[in-house]
């Protein structure tokens, strides 16, 4: 039986009158609500999986013009944020932060964390959900990059480094050997260092795939992003089944396995559980999940802003799906905390 997700909420002044909610319901803004005991939506009760919302959490979904205060960031420029993006400049170095305009970089950068993209900042695809520039790289990957990465990670103090890249599909190896290089330039400069990897597809190269797991990173991370009937839609030139053959890969190497998928961006709660089964199946430890926000009007749009309370439960059900640790939340990103997340997989917290 298909079970999908409903809001159950107290009647108050703060609620949205039903006329409210039939019309956001129509708009898909907000699931079947069951408020004060009356269900507005098509049912059947015994169908739903029910999640409790505040009456003034209900009323930001119903409006539908502007963010959810859950997913409006606050990005301090403090100390530590100015400190870290000049050392990114003076190193010429890349961060995903910037590039694909995460929501936690005021709180990551004033930390003194960050999470590089190497390989240049023009990315082969078109991925419609991401901020990254869509451009024919400009030359091969730097030979100096490894080196400068490893650099600013010791001056950050750095005991675990997140390492992602662009998509590098006019490299034959789609830059795999690159990522080795800043392994192996990390492993020498900061030998205590924990090393995450956030890698593409690589096309389905898997000798390119065995290059990275040869290196030794310590968790080898590859997103899902979204459910399969959503990909050509969402990732044009990814394929599902090409995704969980990589992670099962990874997982069959020994590495500790990561992905991370996105939600509101149309999928169903049984596709969400189907994804997780798939990721259990294949071996991922540490598996995140955030809020899609569009950054800007030429992305795909946001199909629903999910409410809080939903995100516990869907890491829960992950957990019964046999995932070490899945990391839920509105503003959670694939390298969001990495190092916590990777120590409570390992962990089975």
């Amino acid at each position: 039986m298909a079970v999908e997700r409903g809001f159950r909420v107290e009647q108050s002044p703060e609620a949205p009158p039903v006329e409210l909610l039939e019309e956001a319901r129509a708009a898909g803004r907000v699931p079947d609500v069951l408020i004060g005991g009356r269900l507005v939506g098509d049912g059947p009760l015994e169908d739903l999986e029910l999640v409790d919302v505040t009456p003034g959490e209900l009323a930001q979904l119903c409006e539908g013009r502007r963010l959810p205060r859950w997913v409006a960031a606050k990005n301090p420029l403090s100390g530590g944020f100015v400190r870290t993006k000049a050392l990114m400049r003076s190193s010429e170095l890349v961060t995903v932060c910037e590039e694909a305009a995460c929501p936690n970089i005021g709180q990551c950068w004033s930390r003194g964390t960050a999470t590089f993209m190497i390989a240049g900042s023009r990315c082969t695809r078109g991925c419609r959900f991401c901020n990254v520039t869509t451009a024919r790289p400009l030359g091969p990957p730097d030979p100096d990059e490894p080196r400068r990465v490893a650099e600013a990670a010791a001056a950050m103090g750095l005991r675990f480094v997140v390492v992602t890249a662009v998509a590098r599909d006019d490299l034959p190896d789609g830059g795999a050997a690159h990522f080795a290089d800043v392994i192996a330039a990390l492993r020498e400069r900061l030998p205590d260092c924990g090393v995450e990897v956030l890698i593409p597809d690589l096309r389905g190269s898997w000798d390119a795939l065995d290059a990275i797991i040869e290196a030794a990173p310590d968790v080898l991370n590859h997103n899902t992003e979204t459910v399969p009937r959503l990909y050509s839609r969402v990732r044009p030139g990814a394929r599902y089944e090409r995704t969980l053959e990589l992670l099962a890969r990874s997982a069959a190497a020994g590495l500790t396995t990561k992905s991370g998928i996105m939600v509101g961006l149309g999928e169903t709660l049984p596709e969400v559980r189907s994804v997780l089964a798939d990721l259990a199946a294949v071996g991922c430890g540490p598996v995140t999940v955030g809020q899609y926000l569009r950054p800007s009007a030429a992305h795909l749009p946001v199909a629903r802003y999910y409410a809080p309370a939903e995100y516990p439960a869907i890491a829960a059900a992950g957990r019964d799906l046999g995932l070490a640790h899945v990391e839920a939340g509105p503003l959670v990103r694939s390298s969001y905390e990495a190092d916590r997340v990777a120590g409570e997989a390992l962990a089975g917290v």
